[in-house]
Order: structure tokens, then C-alpha cells, then sequence
């Protein structure tokens, strides 16, 4: 899944913030204007001119962005409301991506909302309940993302919103101490890092550690095993087949990544590290599963870059720090490095013209170096000054979108239709972890595809 991120299953706050509107909302100027904001000539409010004329105005976002992601969020675009004086309420949620279509259906839509699935997006669009991106937001868009993005988030012809924060997924978090410390080297290959884990695993530690409980989106962080093996076992075209519903979920090919998979999450011998056997795993919080990695509990865990915001307050993210992470390796060399990635689209269900100048400003350069500078956060936005990237995973993340060379793919889960890739594979994967053999799963879930 998700995103962060799936950093959208992280714990629920709403942000909101209060407009600073006097002399000392955006710098010292005093000059007025016809937005009525007495600070919105000054030099600090120079890149938000074109977003003037909404004063007092309030646009409402919804989100499964929580806690200290959040909050920077809500850092992120103080700037732009008293530059603005639109007023940015935002509100986080753990069940967002069940309580959003209740919400829409019901009549009872946000302004705005960050949508981690392309899946959901397509569902909205389709019912004809998103309002269509301005001309002035799909401009921002094209000039700032690769057309590769775009391309989520338009739905028979038309472009509905750009993307917001993004992720790698590719990556094992270990701590560089204790590799130190045990004489253990970074596997750069699947065969080193099966040969790793048999060695820590002999030593009496569980190699990994593993959580996939997630409130309403329960199950997500197994999917991401899935595809991220899968992205390793079978090339990418055989990757959006699979997505796309050309091959069947209960392909052979498909079967096989699950079975990979499951050599180490459904293997006692290597999980799960500071929480119990293998059942654990699915009712781990995936905000808690790597940190045993700090207590000297595991010594690996698969997840994504936005794991960066999850570990405990004080912990060190460098290559010689606390914690850090390397590439989840290739299986198949031939087929290159794949990269598994996501991210949320910034979708309105109003148009007005204040909503649509948010939705415009959050796909600017601008905005993405305002949340870099804040930190621990990654952007697919060609407009993004690596400068701005001071955590070293989130540096690498932006690297690696940026180049357009990467053999990129956006979670499987998230294109799917959001009933299956939202719904019967994430409640799938519980059953697989809770015991369900691999056939039976996959057959449930492509029954349920229609």
C-alpha cells in the first residue's frame, strides 16, 4: 500500500492551523492588496502572488496522514496561509480509506483529499464525484512530475490531481551497530541476504521482524512483500498485467512470488523478532514492527522509506547511525534494480476557486521544499533541491525518483480496484499469515475481482 506515506497508517490527529493574518504574518511589509491580507506584498509572500484573493476563505483536507507527519504537514503550508489568508484545515485518519467513500456517498465530501490508491481515485472519478484539476494545477503538475505519476491519477482522459508526498519501498532496515558489532556485512544480493539471515537465525536472534496490523487497512504491509518480490521474480510488464487483471491473482507466477515471500515471513526460523511466532505478525502494528531492531530483538525489516517518521523519539538515521536501511536486493540480476514506490494524489471534490489554488500550490516546487526543509519526507517533484533532503534514506528515495532510468512501479495494491487491492488482498494476506495455504488465498482474491 501505502502512503506515508503508507506513512497514511500511522495515529489519528486532525491538523489545523491558525491564520496569522497582522503585520507580522509574512514578514514586516505593510502594504495591502485586494485580498485583503495587509502582508501579502511583502518579499516572504512573493511566490504565493498567484495564489491571492482568498481571504478568509477555509479549505477543508482529509487524509490518512497522522501524528508527527502531520503536524509537519500542517508547518509545511503555514506559509502559504498567511501569505494567502486561506485558512488550511486538515484532518487525519486511521480508517481514511474506509470512511472516505462513506463520506462522499453520503454527501459529506472534503475540499480536498490525499489519496494513497489510484484504485479509490478511479472509483470517485468514475461515479463522476471528483472535480477535474484546473488548467493552472495540471500545468504545475506537468511541469513538475514525470508523466509516468500523471498518469495515476488521470482517469479516461482526465488528469484529477498531482501527486503529493512519494516513497521507495525497497528497503531493509538493520542496525548499523549491531552489524558492526557481529561482523555481519550488507547483502547486496537475495542469496546474501537468505545466507545473513540463516547466520543471525543460528546465532538465537530472529533475523526479522515483521507487522502488518493496521486498523481498517490491516494487511497492506504484507501486499507490499508481495509486490516488491514479485517486481523481482517476473519483469515489469508481467507485474501490470498482473495489476491491470490481464493474468489472473491465482497466475503461477504470482503464486511463486507469494511462496518466496512466505520463506520468510511464514518461516519460524526467521520470524518474528520480539513479538512471537509467525502469527504475531498480524497483530504487530506496522508503526512498531522494526522497532525491536533498536532493542537488539531483530536485525531486519522490510519497509519503506517513510519508516524514517516510525522509529522512537532520539533514534539516529544514518549509515553509521542508530538505524538505517539498504536496498532490498535483486533475486534476478538480469532484470535490473526494480523499485517499488507510492505516494497520495491531492484530489478535490470541490471547485472552487480557493480549493483549487491549494490543489495548485501543493503541486509546486514550493511546497516540496517547505516540507523537505522540515524533514523526513520524499517527493517525486523535479522541483525538489536534494539540498533540502537531510535524511539520508529520503536523499536516496529522491535519487532514485528522480532518475529516470529506475525501473519504477507504483504498489500493485493501490492500482488495483480499491474492493480487491484495498480489500480481499489485504484481508488475504491476513489469512496467509494467519495459516491459509497459498492457493486458496490467491483463488479467493481473483474470485472476488469482477
Amino acid at each position: 500500500m501505502a502512503i506515508s506515506a503508507r506513512p497514511r497508517q500511522a495515529l489519528a490527529v486532525a491538523g489545523a492551523i491558525a491564520l496569522a493574518l497582522g503585520a507580522t504574518a509574512c514578514g514586516t511589509g505593510s502594504s495591502s492588496n485586494n485580498s485583503g491580507n495587509s502582508n501579502a506584498d511583502s518579499a516572504e509572500c512573493a511566490p504565493y502572488e498567484k495564489y491571492q484573493g482568498h481571504d478568509g476563505k477555509t479549505v477543508n483536507i482529509y487524509s490518512s496522514i497522522r501524528e508527527i507527519e502531520a503536524d509537519r504537514l500542517t508547518e509545511s503550508w503555514k506559509q502559504f496561509e498567511d501569505c494567502t489568508g486561506i485558512k488550511i484545515n486538515h484532518e487525519g485518519s486511521g480508517e481514511f480509506e474506509a470512511q472516505l467513500p462513506v463520506r462522499v456517498d453520503g454527501g459529506n465530501a472534503p475540499d480536498l483529499a490525499f489519496i494513497p490508491q489510484p484504485g479509490l481515485l478511479q472509483r470517485f472519478a468514475e461515479r463522476d464525484q471528483l472535480k477535474a484539476a484546473s488548467a493552472e494545477t495540471k500545468a504545475m503538475a506537468e511541469e513538475n512530475y514525470p508523466a509516468d505519476w500523471l498518469k495515476y491519477s488521470t482517469v479516461n482522459g482526465t488528469f484529477y490531481g498531482a501527486p503529493l508526498g512519494s516513497n521507495v519501498k525497497s528497503f531493509v532496515w538493520y542496525s548499523p551497530k549491531m552489524f558492526q558489532e557481529k561482523g555481519w556485512a550488507v547483502p547486496t544480493t537475495w542469496e546474501e541476504m537468505i545466507k545473513l539471515s540463516d547466520t543471525i537465525a543460528d546465532s538465537g536472534l530472529k533475523p526479522w521482524c515483521a507487522g502488518i496490523e493496521s486498523g481498517d487497512a490491516t494487511g497492506w504491509p504484507a501486499t507490499d512483500w508481495i509486490e516488491d518480490v514479485l517486481l523481482r521474480t517476473q519483469t515489469p510488464e508481467v507485474y501490470d498485467q498482473w495489476t491491470t487483471h490481464e493474468i489472473p491473482f491465482n497466475d503461477p507466477r504470482i503464486a511463486e512470488a507469494v511462496d518466496r515471500a512466505g520463506t520468510i515471513l511464514k518461516n519460524d526460523k526467521y520470524v518474528n523478532g520480539g513479538f512471537g511466532g509467525v502469527r504475531s505478525i498480524a497483530t504487530t502494528s506496522f508503526q512498531e514492527a522494526g522497532v525491536p531492531i533498536t532493542q537488539g530483538k531483530c536485525a531486519l525489516h522490510r519497509q519503506a522509506s517513510f519508516y524514517a517518521n516510525q522509529w522512537p523519539s532520539g533514534t539516529r538515521v544514518a549509515e553509521d547511525g542508530d538505524v538505517f536501511a539498504f536496498y532490498f536486493p535483486a533475486i534476478d540480476p538480469a532484470k535490473g534494480k526494480p523499485v517499488l514506490g507510492g505516494g497520495e494524489f491531492v484530489t478535490a471534490f470541490s471547485d472552487r476557486p480557493e480549493v483549487q489554488a491549494v490543489q495548485t500550490y501543493l503541486a509546486s516546487g514550493e511546497h516540496a521544499n517547505s516540507r523537505a526543509k522540515i524533514g523526513d519526507w520524499v517527493s517525486a517533484n523535479k522541483k525538489l533541491d536534494l539540498a533540502n533532503v537531510a535524511n539520508p534514506i529520503d536523499k536516496l528515495s529522491v535519487e532514485i525518483l528522480q532518475d529516470e532510468s529506475s525501473v519504477f512501479r507504483f504498489d500493485g495494491s493501490d492500482l488495483m480496484p480499491a474492493a480487491v487491492g484495498a480489500g480481499t488482498f489485504w484481508k488475504g494476506m491476513v489469512d496467509w499469515i494467519n495459516g491459509k495455504d497459498t492457493a486458496t488465498v490467491l483463488q479467493g482474491i481473483e474470485s472476488s475481482w469482477k
